[in-house]
């Protein structure tokens, strides 16, 4: 016999899928700058955290960013630490957040998009 769920427990789940539809609406530019933004700090830092990525993003919504670091993890451009740090966050309450790092194929991809990059500007000048 299925279990009905409560009202809470509709609610909540009402909830999720409005915040999974939203960070679904996001530009494929939103993603590029994420990604250009991991990708930097991980060829320029042993390790960083989301507070490092705000600070340099502008604000993408709620849920966009831990969305977009999960799809790089999964991809096998990123790999959790196994360490923490407090968030900086305000609405987060200070709860800990993972430290990540470039893994071989996310350095081999930033090192090829920095090696395009400094070919165009050579061309360009």
């Amino acid at each position: 016999m299925t279990r009905q769920l409560s009202v809470a427990e509709r609610l909540a789940s009402t909830e999720k899928d409005a915040l999974l539809a939203d960070i679904a609406k996001h530009s494929e530019w939103d993603r590029f700058l994420v990604e250009q933004a991991v990708l930097h700090f991980g060829e320029n830092l042993d390790e960083f955290s989301c507070n490092d990525l705000r600070d340099a993003l502008p604000d993408l919504g709620p849920g966009y960013l831990g969305a977009a670091i999960n799809s790089l993890r999964q991809g096998g451009i990123i790999a959790h630490t196994g360490r923490t740090v407090f968030s900086t966050q305000e609405r987060t309450r200070g709860h800990r957040i993972a430290l990540w790092k470039l893994t071989a194929d996310g350095r081999r991809i930033a090192a090829q998009r920095r090696e395009a990059r400094t070919a165009q500007q050579r061309r360009a000048a």
